[in-house]
């Protein structure tokens, strides 16, 4: 499934829930995230193979492919445009990251984050609470139009979000991700 999502920076959590209420999104939970990122070879430097992350909330954990889908512009340039994810819900989180291991797949990072959710229609407005750095809004649908109609509603101007995975963010704040083994709110250990 492609998904297609903007991330806005900085956001003012209080007014950011009060203006989604008043638009009609309803709060889905709030989330403790625990995640193990999975390459697939160590010479692996970005999102060119894809990866593999299996993700807990300590209730439901979830096993899932993802890749990054780049368009390459007019000026030879490579843009994010999206993601293509394949997501199933598994039923044990250290077996999974057993599993992943077993198969030959290389431990990258472990990842801990908060997370507020909300919906409206087929549209997710996450909260996204990420250790040693500003809290942000990922808006998410089933296409980029759905995607910029939802940012507009709430008052984000949609060319000025990011297009990219959590380590766009953190590239923004001086972070290479690819450079810590785990990025947790307890501290970020380097490779």
């Amino acid at each position: 499934m492609e998904e297609f999502e903007i991330k806005f920076l900085e956001v003012d959590v209080p007014a950011l829930e009060k203006k989604l209420v008043e638009i009609g999104a309803e709060k889905v939970g709030e989330f403790d995230y625990l995640r193990k990122i999975f390459y697939f070879n160590e010479n692996h430097v970005g999102s060119e193979d894809g990866w593999i992350r299996v993700r807990t909330d300590g209730k439901e954990t979830t096993l899932t492919y993802k890749k990054s889908i780049k368009e390459k512009l007019e000026d030879g340039t490579v843009k994010n445009t999206g993601m293509n994810e394949i997501e199933v819900i598994v039923d044990d989180y250290e077996k999974t990251c057993e599993l992943i291991n077993a198969m030959g797949l290389i431990l990258n990072k472990t990842e801990k984050n908060k997370r507020i959710r909300y919906s409206k229609g087929d549209v997710v407005f996450d909260i996204d609470f990420w250790p040693f750095i500003p809290t942000y809004l990922e808006i998410e649908s089933s296409s980029y139009e759905k995607t910029k109609i939802a940012a507009i509603e709430i008052g984000f101007d949609p060319n000025l979000g990011i297009i990219g995975s959590a380590g766009s963010v953190y590239k923004k704040y001086g972070f290479n991700i690819n450079d810590y083994s785990a990025i947790t709110f307890e501290g970020m250990i380097k490779k």
